[in-house]
């Protein structure tokens, strides 16, 4: 997510941290550098053109502070303004009502009904009772995509194809005050803003069931022409904001930086994953850090504490202090930390993942998959006594999990060396986080 946009900034940011002092001329040939960049990114013209303004005002308007360098105030402001320009603040979306109604809206493919369920696992987690309605009578098999979407994620779904869109969403509203659920999330059908019959459906679902939330769903991979989209949808719906999907596939992040200023609703929620559970609240200032490669540690901190069990966690603590840490114990670790998402995400919300050390590491996400075959080739003595394991034995582990002997010396080796660590992990205060993190 974002990658490119932020190693090209990074190159920009190398060259004007090589400067003494700053001077009117850097900066502007520097702003200049970044608003082609943000160009390149797609996007909308308007917005960086209010971006790259507001940067130079404010960077020619201050005293650089003796404790920090010219360019890394640069980069302060910068930092500062991209937050200002995503909406400053994060966007809590509004749960009253009896139940709650949100309605997704936006174009056919933009992911929709994927998000329907990955919303209602995300209240679900938070003490909600969620359904799920199928208000998608036009697409073939929608309502049968909604259903299996329901049953992964254990949420109830109201559906008929005999039924109208908004029969439906009104009948979903019956079924949660039959059935004490609090929360409906309508899946309406994807629709171009120039169909008019199609827009009215939507107007009529909006008048009749009065939902607290309607939320534009656009595909963060397509870029400005999201943003423009969205500005269409909001002169007929006037939605409260937007959700961009599909943020783990998008290396120019044009969509995040102008949709927020060009339709003055904010952005709600990102999608980072195809699993149900790789949803995100937005947060302008966390994001605007990530783009400029200063990671994001409040939210890995917050993906660990959800994915962490407690109470294993505090028998974890227990064998430290013993210096009891098994292969048992870092298989267990490794299930938390794929919990998280992928490793590669992870890597990027660690403040300076950027740098040359840790740019210059490759995240091979299939080492878990032979990690984990060589540990469940063990006996469970094995994993408990990994120092009985002689050349024989590693033989037969290897053939038990189809990788070679040199995999599990190497995993063997690294675990001698996480042991050692493990020792003063106590003095580190890192209770209760994966030891992965």
């Amino acid at each position: 997510m974002f990658q490119e946009l932020t190693d090209k900034l990074d190159l920009i940011f190398k060259n004007l941290k090589g400067h003494g002092k700053l001077s009117e001329k850097n900066v502007a040939d520097s702003l200049k550098e970044v608003r082609r960049v943000l160009l390149e990114a797609d996007v909308n013209y308007k917005v960086a053109k209010v971006f790259i303004n507001a940067v130079q005002q404010r960077a020619l308007g201050q005293k650089v502070l003796r404790s920090v360098t010219p360019g890394q105030q640069i980069v302060k402001i910068i930092h500062d303004e991209l937050t200002n320009i995503m909406g400053k603040s994060e966007a809590p979306v509004t749960i009253s009502g009896s139940p709650s109604i949100i309605m997704l809206t936006g174009l056919q493919g933009s992911g929709k009904t994927t998000l329907a369920g990955k919303l209602g696992l995300f209240f679900a987690k938070r003490g909600h009772k969620p359904v799920l309605a199928a208000a998608d009578t036009y697409r073939p098999a929608a309502m049968r995509q909604l259903e299996v979407v329901g049953q992964k994620v254990s949420i109830p779904v109201v559906l008929d194809p005999a039924k109208k869109a908004l029969d439906i969403c009104q009948n979903a509203i019956k079924y949660c005050r039959k059935n004490g659920h609090d929360l409906v999330i309508f899946d309406t059908a994807g629709r171009l803003h120039i169909d008019k019959q199609m827009m009215d459906e939507l107007l009529q679902i909006k008048k009749k069931t009065k939902p607290q939330e309607i939320l534009y769903v656009a595909d963060g991979m397509t870029g400005q022409d999201a943003v423009n989209t969205a500005r269409e949808f909001l002169n007929w719906l006037d939605f409260d904001g937007v959700v961009l999907t599909k943020m783990d596939g998008d290396a120019r992040g044009g969509a995040a930086l102008s949709v927020r200023m060009v339709t003055d609703k904010p952005i709600k929620f990102i999608s980072t994953g195809e699993k149900f559970d790789a949803l995100e609240k937005f947060h302008p200032q966390r994001m605007a850090s990530r783009i400029l490669g200063m990671g994001d540690i409040v939210t890995l901190v917050e993906k660990a504490q959800q994915t962490v069990d407690q109470e294993q966690a505090e028998k974890l603590e227990k064998k430290l202090r013993r210096q009891e840490f098994t292969l048992e114990d870092f298989y267990d670790q490794l299930q938390q930390i794929k919990k998280m998402g992928p490793l590669s995400q992870l890597v990027n919300m660690i403040p300076g993942a950027q740098s040359k050390i840790l740019k210059g590491i490759d995240v091979d996400e299939s080492a878990f998959v032979r990690i984990e075959a060589v540990i469940n080739s063990m006996t469970p003595d094995e994993r408990r006594r990994p120092h009985i394991i002689d050349g024989s034995r590693r033989k037969r582990i290897s053939r038990g999990s189809g990788t070679s002997v040199q995999d599990v010396n190497q995993l063997l080796k690294q675990f001698k060396m996480m042991q050692k660590m493990m020792k003063n992990v106590n003095k580190m205060g890192f209770k209760g986080l994966p030891i992965g993190l």
